[in-house]
């Protein structure tokens, strides 16, 4: 299996970078060829520049394109609205027309943030997208418009990301809880925290079973902000205590959703199961993976 992945050097990319390096030295595609790898930063295609897209696609002629390269400071979305289109709408649509000129198969990666969070159960793939943010409307814009310009696309949406390869919710904890007696966390915004070494192990999964259509991919069960960092520092050990707050008392440019917990029906259809989130927190906290490579 041929892959070209976007966004090699952030949180998820790197972790994709990893697993899709260990399966092409360990496993072959069906045809019998070992996987291969072409992972390119931002540095190294600009989403927004649709003839480098093209040429690389042209080049490396993937089976598969994942592209988890995006515009992810959800409150900076806000103050700069037209950069957010630019790429993760637009750049988008360049990477799935460069797709269909190809021939390749694309998995897009997407967000609970599609949604609007008024929801009290486990949003389905079939639920209407409602963003309430520049950040979720540029994602949801792009679902919109990949599934009519290829049919076949993949488009993986997933949650509240942590992983070793960059910032996270619980190094930002962990690190918090090293210098102040007392963290205030929010209590009422409810999701699904998602290690990216699981969530990268499920992605490839899926391109190996030719998935497509939207599939929600995260790690089991949910919890809220506060009820994360609660769990960070009883399993850390660190004396900190949590204090639970209402998003009223910490505003932020971007509105986020109060409730995104995704169902996972549409992953088990492709008989994929993932972790339960407090399995993963604590493989996290075992330490950094030692053979992650660096892309820079």
């Amino acid at each position: 299996m041929r892959v070209t992945l976007f966004g090699a050097s952030g949180l998820l990319g790197q972790e994709l970078v990893h697993e899709l390096s260990g399966n092409a030295s360990s496993r072959s595609g069906p045809s019998g060829d070992d996987d291969q790898l072409t992972a390119l930063s931002s540095q190294d295609a600009d989403l927004r520049d649709h003839a480098r897209i093209r040429d690389v696609i042209r080049d490396s002629r993937p089976d598969w394109i994942l592209l988890s390269a995006a515009y992810t400071d959800v409150d900076g979305c806000e103050s700069n609205r037209d950069l957010a289109l630019a790429v993760n709408y637009e750049g988008a649509v360049n990477v799935a027309e460069a797709a269909r000129e190809s021939g390749s198969r694309l998995m897009f990666l997407s967000t609970d943030y599609v949604f609007n969070g008024s929801k009290r159960s486990p949003y389905e793939i079939s639920d209407a997208r409602n963003p309430t943010s520049v950040y979720g409307e540029s994602k949801a814009r792009a679902e919109e418009r990949l599934l009519k310009t290829l049919p076949e696309v993949c488009i993986a949406r997933t949650s509240w990301l942590f992983g070793h390869a960059g910032k996270c919710f619980p190094a930002t904890i962990l690190k918090l809880a090293s210098t102040r007696p007392e963290i205030s966390v929010v209590n009422d915004q409810r999701g699904s925290p998602t290690f990216t070494r699981d969530l990268a192990s499920a992605l490839v999964e899926l391109c190996r079973a030719s998935a497509r259509g939207v599939v929600h991919v995260t790690n089991s069960g949910d919890c809220t902000w506060y009820e994360f960092a609660t769990e960070i520092l009883r399993e850390s050990g660190l004396p900190a205590k949590v204090k639970p707050v209402t998003t009223a008392e910490f505003p932020r440019p971007a509105r986020r959703p109060a409730y995104s917990v995704l169902s996972p029906d549409s992953l088990h259809a492709y008989n994929i199961r993932m972790p339960v989130w407090q399995d993963a927190l604590r493989r996290y906290l075992d330490g950094p993976l030692a053979a992650l490579p660096v892309v820079r």
